[in-house]
């Protein structure tokens, strides 16, 4: 192992439990992290005999990762994507259209048993199309409106709709930040989700059934922990909506992204062209910000409607205000370490120690890749966690010949999504549920939260990982 490359891993372990220990100032951390590879790539070409003759050698080559290096490894097109649609969700909840779609299950319910079942099921379905935390935030006033009327304890009821919501949202591309992370690395489209291409050229089924197969076994889970939850059920009113506008926006986000996945991103060699002449006829690329682009598009045309035509600042305020900055900052800066420990040669040790771990069998490096994630997303955030993994994924599949990669990258996308519900501090879906148990009185601890949240997540990475490695293995 190079110099180099002990420094960088140094640097990156340090990086990780700085952000374990230090979670509020995590941005921060990993930008001060980026400053070091970025500035030992200057020094690399500036006075690379500076720590030695040796010291910058990688493999064959050298180190050499400078500031245009960097920014060309920040996926502006995962940014914007993640920028724009929270700015609609935040419209979309304005509007009540979630609450009155809630309204409308729960009052065909005949009992607390289904209301739980149908209502976490519900934050699935949402989840899958919206952000996690933005799901609970919409679903769990709901829940407890109806727990009041009733006179229990919500703090079950929106343990498994914050789960319900962190398991879906590896349904759909734009379903969670770890979904959007993984269709730019597989280079996989909206439609990806739902049937896929394997290596040999054969359609499989994505990770949509995949999920969907994990919400049903774990929907049986909740029924089971629920059935003696009988009490009726009385409803009366439900939410009036009188703007579709940002549902429309919504659900143009959703089929703009469908439409737009049938166009293939160019792959060729030289400067990017939208078009191009072939043996097989014309064919027309799309650029690598395409989906970005049209996130951010229809976020500011329902921005724009509601401070133009409806004169409504404040709402257009907090729509900017909502999106998660802190998130961008931390991916943005994420992206830029990764892009230097590629650079020093510490994706091919980690790769390779996995796959050493997995003594030559395929089978058991897909084990370890679902359940380390798992484990480990349980205590840390899967999104720095998922964006470093993948960019390891393909160093091990290169150590099986003919295994699809695929298999390992929906692998650690059930294990890293999944395995946060283990945990109260393992995904902010189940901390948003939790903080909002705590304005309204009910303190959670650990055990009551895994009451529910192991045996759910148990249930559901069980099942994903049976069936990926049936259809993929």
């Amino acid at each position: 192992m190079s110099q180099i490359t002990i420094v960088a891993l140094v640097i990156f372990a340090i990086t990780y439990v700085l952000m374990l220990i230090f979670q509020k100032i995590r941005p921060y951390i990993v930008g001060v992290s980026a400053l070091l590879f970025v500035g030992l790539g200057v020094i690399a070409t500036l006075k690379p005999d500076l720590f030695g003759a040796e010291f910058f050698n990688v493999g064959d080559g050298v180190y050499t990762y400078g500031i245009l290096d960097a920014l060309k490894n920040i996926d502006w097109n995962v940014i914007m994507m993640i920028a724009g649609t929270m700015g609609t969700v935040y419209l979309f909840i304005e509007s009540k259209m979630p609450q009155l779609l809630s309204d409308v299950l729960i009052s065909k319910m005949p009992n607390v048993k289904w209301v739980v079942v149908v209502i976490s099921l519900f934050a699935g379905i949402v989840s899958a199309f919206v952000d996690n935390v933005a799901t609970v935030l919409m679903i769990a006033p709901v829940a407890l409106a109806f727990c009041k009327k009733l006179n229990i304890s919500p703090v079950a009821s929106i343990i498994c709709i914050a789960v319900s919501s962190n398991l879906q949202g590896a349904a759909t591309l734009v379903g969670d930040t770890t979904s959007i992370l993984l269709g730019k690395a597989a280079n996989l489209d909206f439609s990806s989700f739902f049937v896929d291409k394997a290596l040999d050229g054969s359609s499989k089924p994505g990770m949509f059934w995949v999920v969907e197969a994990g919400a049903i076994v774990a929907a049986l889970i909740i029924l089971f922990m629920f059935r003696k939850e009988k009490g009726k059920i009385s409803f009366k009113g439900e939410t009036k909506v009188e703007d579709y506008f940002p549902t429309i926006l919504l659900v143009g986000t959703v089929v703009a992204l469908i439409g737009v996945s049938f166009i293939p991103y160019y792959q060729g060699e030289g400067d990017f062209r939208f078009f191009e002449q072939t043996a097989d006829g014309l064919k027309i690329y799309k650029p690598d910000i395409t989906n970005g682009i049209l996130c951010i598009a229809i976020f500011l045309i329902g921005a724009f409607r509601e401070l133009v035509i409806k004169k409504n600042k404040a709402v257009v305020k907090n729509a900017f205000k909502e999106i998660d900055y802190y998130t961008i900052a931390l991916l943005t800066f994420l992206f830029i370490v990764i892009g230097g420990i590629e650079s020093a040669g510490v994706v091919d040790v980690i790769g390779n120690v996995i796959k050493n771990l997995g003594g030559g069998s395929p089978f058991l490096v897909f084990t370890i890749i679902v359940w380390a994630s798992v484990i480990l997303s349980a205590f840390i955030d899967n999104i720095p966690y998922t964006a470093t993994m993948l960019a390891i994924v393909p160093v091990i599949a290169e150590g099986f010949p003919g295994m699809d990669p695929k298999l390992l990258y929906y692998g650690l996308l059930c294990g890293a999504t999944l395995g946060g519900n283990l945990t109260p501090i393992g995904a902010s879906a189940n901390i948003a549920g939790i903080g909002i148990l705590r304005k309204e009185g009910h303190e959670v601890k650990s055990t009551t939260f895994m009451k529910y949240g192991v045996p759910f997540t148990l249930a559901a990475v069980t099942t994903g990982y049976l069936m990926l490695w049936f259809i993929w293995g």
